[in-house]
């Protein structure tokens, strides 16, 4: 799961580089070969089986930063925490594109335009869909830099202190650039600004690309397929 996350975050990240290179990256993915099983197995069939069975976890589970507020308990609760924020996340998310192409409900190449309509709407002047996407992306990344901590640690990969301090902050660092990159295309979307990162795309798009939501036209806020 972790692998489809950077994967969608690096491709959603191609929009830093105008409509044309985003659209170009999206018709690809859904040109591919068997793209429909490799969309129901391969990806949300083992990301529904996580996240059920993490909301399960995070139900039987017994925090105890109340009387023990050591790190690892914080880090126990907060795994369990974004996890039940990345699931909800997740599955709104899907639902607001992927549920409405396969719906029939929109295509691929409105999904430039939906998003920069959606993140760059405001709720009496707070742009309410962009905030809940840096969150859900926050909650997400610490999921899986936490999780793969976790990992090296009930696996007897990293043994020792050192070994557990010096994973704790490598992937600390990975999340933090990962987050970056996730969030960076969410603030692109809703307004038309980037953060200056060492690693972001530094071509800009094409000539006659549209560069942010400010160059769509108002029309194009409607994204959504007429009825048949």
């Amino acid at each position: 799961m972790g692998g489809f996350l950077l994967f969608h975050l690096w491709t959603n990240a191609l929009a830093l580089q105008g409509q044309a290179r985003f659209d170009e990256a999206v018709a690809g993915i859904n040109h591919m070969p068997y793209v429909a099983l490799l969309e129901w197995g391969v990806i949300l069939a083992p990301l529904a089986f996580h996240a059920l069975y993490g909301v399960k976890l995070a139900l039987e589970g017994k925090p105890n930063v109340g009387h023990y507020t050591f790190s690892r308990n914080w880090m126990y609760t907060l795994q369990r925490v974004t996890g039940i924020i990345a699931f909800a996340f997740i599955g709104y998310h899907l639902w607001e594109y992927w549920g409405q192409k396969t719906l029939g409900r929109m295509a691929p190449e409105q999904f430039y335009p939906a998003l920069c309509a959606n993140m760059s709407s405001t709720v009496k002047g707070v742009p309410v869909v962009a905030l809940v996407y840096i969150l859900g992306i926050a909650a997400s990344v610490f999921h899986f830099a936490n999780g793969l901590w976790g990992f090296c640690f009930s696996w007897g990969i990293t043994v020792s202190r050192r070994a557990q301090r010096m994973s704790a902050t490598a992937f600390g660092l990975a999340g933090l650039l990962v987050f970056l990159l996730g969030a960076n295309t969410a603030i692109y979307f809703a307004t038309g600004a980037r953060i200056p990162l060492p690693f972001a795309a530094a071509t800009g798009p094409e000539k006659g690309a549209l560069r942010s939501c400010a160059d769509i036209p108002l029309a194009a806020a409607d994204v959504r397929l007429p009825a048949p």
